[in-house]
């Protein structure tokens, strides 16, 4: 809140910036804190700040005996402390001065172990919701210190003034705020007591609330913070202190754990615990989790704690060492970060691994709920992928099974690359006796490679038409000599989708056709006709050198199925061709892939055929 007169200064002087510091409120406002509710976080900080400096001046003063005094009756709102108090001196120089913190006199090192602020403009924060901030405070320095008062106001303006030591007989700070009135959704008495409960709940000193009626919390207020973080607590049985380790969990996170995992990292002074989310999670969503630094809420957003797999529980810890962002909202990413989120990443796999080894039911429901997040981890964790893939889920032709179930009655594990390959095949391929497993979701193709990895007696490949096909029994040569024409009409009709048609026997025998096209066959004939359209183009030329012999589709029809054998005995050329066209739309349909525009006017137009020849011959 410095100001100067720069009409004095001579030519080539050095000046003094001006503060605009209605302006910079504004700026804090919008860019800075996501709420004006932030007013009463940094009050209770530098409170807490104070007490930690005062217990370093008298460290022979009992636990508790310093505390922090809130009180909001609607028209002000006070926050006392019996911190360490400012002198006259201290006044001027720390709060006169925009972005100097009075804990800049300290060693870094130790400002850093043993106070939460480091940034100095907490206080203009209190503009948010009030035009003049009044500080009284008295040093617990020196005995006879006089009282200092301090008034700053909205426009930039302040002053200060010595009193005698009887306007505050006790050593500490006093911050009196009288609310704007369109401040009043933050400091009705109500919400500053909810607001200290939500920030200061983990407070290791003493913090209470009046709001001037006493009742039956008595003159001192009701406890913000009764009782200490539940993992500092001490209980008669570890199932007592697991119960109350979820209780807790549940309180603040609004969720009943599925399990809570206890955290704790002595190196930075971290406690808390990871709560398992009940049910599953959109595949990289990533939940915030409650940080507190020194008992100080930081966020409730904080993602940065965790790695990005780990997407199946939420954290509420507390740290010493952890570095918060300038809006003390937000993390520092750090080395010391990095190192935190790679220890509590080692103390998740470890839970994952105590389940695998001694509670099959808990890891069932986990993997239940969380699969996706466990193969995510698998892919690239050895550790767990050698724990958990025999147990993970997957899609197969025996149905949703393990791997290592899936192993036993497979000698040769199949595998797609894509969910609608899957589709085309399972039933055949199941009729058939082969094993196959859908690849087509994330992680799985890699994961199902990975197999033998595990399991060396397993045998992995993937699936190619040629392996479906050639399980497939062929027809005998009268059968196909017979179908000749009818197969001729059919690949004539067909060409314009660059599709072969074969005759086989195949289970099962409800299945009229199957249409065995992979996603990189089609890619591979869109590119060849591109190439065709451009050729005699540079574009040509270079499409037409990656130019490979384009796979074609084939549409193998089954011999089994009545529908099949009619067909193929139809002598009339257009209601074979249209009776073609309805069998390929129907087998691209049973694919599930999607659809081009071609084949959808192809279905419509053969099924309308098809239905204006049968009222034909009706009449």
């Amino acid at each position: 809140m410095t100001s100067s007169n720069t009409s004095s200064h001579p030519a080539g002087a050095d000046r003094t910036f001006q503060v605009d510091l209605r302006g910079l409120v504004d700026l804090l406002s919008h860019h800075l804190y996501s709420s004006p509710r932030v007013y009463l976080r940094e009050l209770l900080q530098n409170a807490v700040d104070a007490l930690t400096a005062r217990h370093r001046l008298e460290p022979a003063a009992p636990a508790g005996a310093f505390g922090i005094r809130l009180y909001a009756d609607g028209s002000v709102v006070r926050v006392e402390d019996d911190g360490v108090g400012l002198t006259e001196a201290d006044v001027h120089t720390f709060l006169a001065t925009i972005g100097r913190s009075s804990k800049r006199a300290e060693q870094v090192a130790e400002q850093r172990a043993d106070f939460i602020g480091q940034f100095g403009i907490g206080l203009l924060s209190c503009f948010l919701v009030a035009d003049e901030i009044h500080v009284l405070s008295r040093s617990a320095r020196t005995p006879d210190a006089p009282a200092v008062e301090w008034r700053g106001r909205g426009d930039g303006s302040y002053t200060v003034r010595t009193l005698r030591a009887s306007a505050r007989p006790r050593p500490g700070t006093t911050v009196t705020l009288t609310p704007r009135a369109d401040a009043g959704e933050w400091t009705r008495p109500a919400q500053v007591h909810a607001l200290a409960r939500h920030f200061g709940s983990l407070l290791r000193h003493p913090v209470t609330f009046d709001d001037g009626t006493h009742g039956t919390d008595g003159p001192g207020g009701a406890p913000v913070n009764p009782e200490p973080a539940p993992w500092t607590r001490t209980y008669p049985t570890p199932g007592a202190r697991s119960r109350a380790l979820a209780a807790y969990g549940q309180e603040v996170l609004g969720f009943t754990p599925l399990d809570t995992i206890e955290l704790d990292l002595p190196a930075v002074g971290l406690k808390g615990i990871a709560c398992v989310l009940p049910e599953a999670v959109p595949a990289g969503r990533r939940h915030g989790h409650r940080v507190h630094v020194k008992g100080m809420l930081l966020s409730e957003q904080a993602e940065e704690i965790l790695p990005e797999w780990a997407f199946f529980v939420r954290c509420v810890v507390d740290a010493e060492s952890l570095r918060p962002t300038a809006s003390r909202e937000s993390l520092y990413e750090d080395d010391t970060l990095a190192a935190v989120r790679d220890a509590l990443a080692e103390r998740l796999r470890a839970w994952i691994a105590r389940a695998a080894a001694s509670d099959p039911d808990l890891l069932a429901r986990f993997l239940q709920a969380h699969h996706l997040a466990v193969k995510s981890l698998a892919v690239h964790d050895d550790e767990i992928l050698r724990m958990l893939l025999p147990w993970l889920p997957f899609e197969t032709t025996d149905g949703h099974t393990t791997l290592d179930e899936f192993a036993r009655t497979h000698r040769t594990v199949l595998v797609t690359s894509s969910v609608e390959e899957f589709r085309q095949v399972a039933s055949i391929a199941s009729a058939a006796g082969l094993g196959v497993v859908n690849g087509g979701y994330t992680y799985d193709r890699e994961l199902v490679h990975r197999l033998p990895e595990i399991k060396p007696e397993a045998s992995v490949a993937d699936l190619d038409p040629a392996t479906l096909t050639a399980h497939l029994d062929p027809v005998d040569r009268e059968t196909e000599l017979a179908a000749a024409a009818y197969l001729a009409r059919a690949r004539d009709a067909l060409a314009v989708f660059d599709c072969d048609v074969a005759l086989r026997t195949f289970q099962p025998a409800s299945a009229p056709a199957l249409l065995v096209d992979s996603r990189e066959a089609r890619h591979e004939r869109t590119r060849s006709q591109l190439a065709r359209e451009q050729e005699g183009g540079l574009w040509g030329d270079i499409l037409g050198a990656l130019r490979q012999k384009a796979p074609r589709a084939q549409l193998i029809l089954n011999q089994l199925n009545p529908l099949v054998r009619t067909a193929v005995a139809i002598d009339e050329p257009e209601l074979a061709r249209t009776s073609a066209e309805a069998l390929y739309g129907q087998a691209a349909l049973l694919s599930r892939r999607p659809l081009r525009p071609a084949e959808s006017s192809l279905i419509n137009r053969s099924f309308l055929d098809l239905l204006a020849h049968a009222l034909r011959k009706d009449s």
